[in-house]
């Protein structure tokens, strides 16, 4: 069941601008699959979707082929074109982003593997990154305004 949903998810993100889960997940149930939005959102984070730009200037989802360099080459212009703020509030760093394009970004940063992040949680426009410490928050906020990720 997942590997079929997975294939039709792959083949709806080629034929069509998807651009939200929302988006994603009324295709999905069109196609007669019952899923929920934690589950397309796990879908989204296991096929390692990213989005790019389109010609209509819209981001939509699309298959990462990218290699780690890549991936640190796409969080640059991601992050510099999206990013709005980085805070730290304790223990956890606040990405403030352009509308929709949180997931995006987090997703990015996600696949960073950045040492001491427990966790990630992405809305419309904000994402909160829980770490180990106020300091590793600290470190990492500051990483991210620099755009300085490579010393993970």
């Amino acid at each position: 069941m997942k590997k079929g949903r997975h294939t039709r998810i792959i083949e709806l993100i080629q034929s069509k601008e998807i651009s939200t889960q929302d988006e994603l997940l009324s295709e999905l149930r069109s196609d007669g699959f019952n899923v929920t939005q934690a589950t397309v959102s796990r879908d989204v984070k296991e096929l390692k979707l990213i989005k790019r730009l389109t010609d209509s200037g819209k981001y939509c989802y699309a298959v990462s082929e990218e290699k780690h360099t890549d991936v640190l080459a796409n969080f640059e212009s991601l992050f510099s074109s999206s990013v709005i703020s980085v805070e730290c509030a304790q223990n956890l760093v606040v990405i403030k982003t352009e509308s929709g394009m949180a997931q995006a970004v987090c997703t990015t940063v996600d696949a960073l593997g950045l040492k001491g992040v427990l966790g990630s949680i992405a809305g419309d426009d904000t994402i909160f990154l829980a770490v180990e410490s106020i300091e590793t928050a600290k470190s990492i906020c500051s990483k991210l305004r620099l755009n300085s990720i490579y010393d993970k």
